[in-house]
């Protein structure tokens, strides 16, 4: 129907890489003081928390081994850090533009996307399990 069909595996792959990079980078940010670092006074538990779950979820992603498990893993802390981070500081306020939780949610919701279809082509999962496509 789409004139992009031919290539929906191909531009899954990209979409699950490019995430997964970019999901890699905040844990970086945080692990490492990379790209600008964390603001003062951050709580432990979301500097080294959810910095090692974007690091690890987040090459794991990009590279496409346990995928599945990882992105899973990813969108249950966004889920929690647009909850914690956003909803909470804005007094309940569940409307991502309005809370500026709009990057909390996307994540949440790509990577649920990611979690339930799978690593897809371009993957060390594909790889592992002999597919043609890898």
């Amino acid at each position: 129907m789409g004139f992009l069909r031919p290539h929906a595996d191909r531009i899954y792959a990209l979409l699950r890489i490019m995430a997964g990079l970019m999901f890699m980078q905040h844990g970086l940010q945080k692990l490492f003081g990379l790209f600008g670092g964390v603001p003062a006074g951050a709580p432990a538990f979301i500097v080294y928390g959810a910095g090692i779950i974007e690091l690890v979820c987040g090459v794991l992603v990009a590279i496409g081994l346990f995928a599945g498990p990882a992105a899973f893993l990813a969108s249950g802390t966004m889920a929690v850090a647009f909850f914690l981070g956003h909803v909470v500081p804005a007094k309940g306020n569940l409307l991502p533009i309005v809370n500026q939780g709009e990057l909390a949610a996307l994540y949440c919701f790509v990577f649920f996307y990611i979690a339930a279809h799978g690593a897809g082509i371009w993957s060390v999962d594909a790889t592992r399990q002999g597919s043609k496509r890898a």
